[in-house]
């Protein structure tokens, strides 16, 4: 029998490592619900005209496949508390992934909450975003019959590998994505740069959740930037 060949021991060294945070944060959830009821209802009144052309068009009911998206929450004062909370945890995680802030400032540049359709269906195929450095969501309406969130490896040479995993439900080297289950108050921080999706929603419970982007700006080019966005940094 052929003697097999190998190292005793050998030495693994994890590179390029991408890092997904999460908390259990349910202090915002009911403050936050009752402060984003206006901006759902106003987004459904908003597309109320394009699930009506849609429906009489192609024959179908209800709002199904639909997401309402807020308009921008970062001029509502109510949701200072949950701003600076989120602009404070992006600054130490990009801290935390070795960024030097000296020269930058961390910004809240976007922040919105989305539901989707009671009818269910309703999705995001996967993206970035490439307008900034820490995204995240809070969750405020959620169990395990809702839609998930979907992170992909940001690696594209992975996709060459193509080989099979051996147990897909656990999470390894080979993984090619992972799903986070969530509840209200769950609260997610991740790398713009990853690539992430929301597969659709069946539309049995009702599925809230609000997002945001962080993007550190150099103190350098900062007035030029800074016009019309609020500095919770402070």
């Amino acid at each position: 029998m052929k003697k097999k060949l190998y190292p005793k021991h050998l030495n693994r060294e994890n590179y390029f490592l991408t890092p997904i945070w999460t908390a259990y944060e349910p202090q915002f959830v009911k403050e936050l619900n009752k402060a984003s009821d206006p901006y759902i209802k106003a987004s459904k009144k908003r597309i109320a005209s394009d699930i009506k052309t849609r429906n009489k068009t192609f024959g179908n009911k209800g709002d199904k496949g639909f997401v309402y998206h807020s308009t921008s929450l970062m001029n509502d004062p109510k949701f200072n508390q949950l701003s600076r909370y989120v602009v404070d945890t992006a600054t130490n995680l990009l801290k935390e992934m070795g960024h030097n802030l000296n020269d930058h400032v961390v910004f809240l540049t976007e922040l919105w909450v989305q539901e989707f359709a009671k009818d269910g269906g309703g999705h995001h195929s996967a993206h970035t975003h490439w307008n900034g450095h820490i995204s995240g969501f809070y969750f405020l309406k959620s169990t395990n019959k809702t839609s998930r969130p979907v992170f992909h490896d940001p690696r594209p040479g992975k996709t060459m590998i193509g080989l099979p995993e051996v147990k897909k439900e656990n999470i390894t080297y080979a993984s090619p994505e992972v799903a986070y289950n969530t509840k209200p108050g769950t609260m997610i921080f991740f790398p713009s740069y990853l690539t992430h999706e929301y597969p659709p929603d069946i539309g049995y419970d009702t599925f809230r959740f609000i997002h945001w982007n962080c993007q550190a700006i150099s103190k350098g080019a900062l007035e030029s930037y800074k016009k019309g966005w609020i500095d919770y940094s402070n």
